[in-house]
């Protein structure tokens, strides 16, 4: 059974009702924030020289310790930050943070 979230996020629902919280789900919904902030979609870009250039101010997803986060690159690519600060979690937990944090922009947009 297929469903849809606000903003057309497709998501798989299983026979328990819950829905399935996949890699490229939560993927689709950092190229969203990154659309939303005008910011690149790929932490890194290889530049004319064949080198590979951090993109400042990119969100981004990192695995680590069996969950996700979201992090954001820092200015002029010096570091990355954790966005929520709450380290890596579940791709669930992951998923409700970005949906909060995409409400809030779009609710300072319209104010």
């Amino acid at each position: 059974m297929r469903n849809y979230r606000p903003g057309g996020f497709r998501v798989t629902t299983e026979e328990n009702g819950m829905e399935r919280i996949t890699e490229k789900f939560l993927q689709a919904v950092c190229d969203r924030i990154n659309r939303a902030q005008g910011t690149p979609l790929k932490p890194y870009e290889k530049g004319p020289d064949g080198q590979y250039h951090p993109q400042a101010k990119c969100y981004h997803l990192s695995y680590a310790y069996g969950g996700v986060s979201l992090h954001k690159m820092r200015d002029e690519g010096l570091g990355v930050h954790d966005v929520f600060g709450c380290g890596h979690v579940s791709k669930r937990n992951l998923s409700e943070r970005m949906f909060a944090f995409i409400k809030d922009l779009e609710e300072k947009a319209t104010s």
